[in-house]
């Protein structure tokens, strides 16, 4: 009976999660991505919808809980989660659920090759972001915060690591763009942070459409 509940969760979650994704016809900027795009979407604050708001124009919404860059399938995929977008822009994240499920802390080296190189030109998010450039897209890649639940724990190297190489690749290609996260956030400010202090809340979501807004508005 305890199993019956746990998958009528998980299936319920899924279903919540999936609500209000897609993008409308005239949507020039389309979000993807993995939980943090994805946060808060059933109550109406995600980072999409923040940018529905700030911007005053559809904004399509592809992002997805639990989605990687180098694995899942279908909308657990981000690189599936793009299959057919093109549009103007397209602001993206990923890495965390490819590093969380696949390396302990200190050890993440051939996970962070398969997702970026050192030099940022070769990998998955390489590969993804010259698919959408080869599009037309101009692309906004969105750097992780560090969470009040990781914030001083050999958990932030990799994603140290990570930020240096998305910063060579953006480096690369004007049509590139990185933004960090961690401009707008604080491990020590909890209203910045869901109840598992992982996951940004509405306030959260909100100061992420904000930094990338700007961004869209130059």
């Amino acid at each position: 009976m305890r199993a019956l509940i746990v998958l009528s969760l998980i299936l319920t979650t899924g279903l919540l999660a999936a609500c209000a994704r897609g993008v409308p016809d005239d949507a020039r900027v389309v979000v993807a991505g993995d939980s943090v795009m994805a946060w808060n979407r059933g109550q109406g604050g995600s980072v999409a919808d923040g940018l529905r708001a700030r911007l005053g124009e559809p904004v399509g919404d592809v992002s997805f809980p639990g989605a990687q860059v180098a694995g899942g399938g279908g909308p657990l995929n981000i690189p599936r989660q793009l299959d057919g977008v093109a549009t103007q822009w397209v602001v993206v994240n990923g890495g965390a659920n490819d590093l969380g499920r696949n390396c302990k802390c200190s050890d993440c080296g051939a996970v962070l090759d398969r997702l970026i190189s050192d030099d940022g030109a070769r990998g998955a998010i390489p590969a993804l972001v010259t698919e959408l450039r080869g599009r037309g897209a101009r692309v906004i890649w969105a750097d992780y915060y560090t969470s009040p639940r990781f914030a001083g724990t050999t958990c932030e190297r990799p994603y140290r690591v990570l930020e240096t190489r998305l910063r060579r690749m953006a480096a690369a290609d004007p049509g590139v763009t990185l933004v960090d996260m961690d401009d707008v956030f604080r491990p020590d400010d909890l209203t910045l942070f869901a109840a598992d202090r992982t996951h940004p809340s509405v306030k959260g979501s909100q100061r992420i459409a904000d930094l990338v807004a700007a961004q869209i508005g130059r």
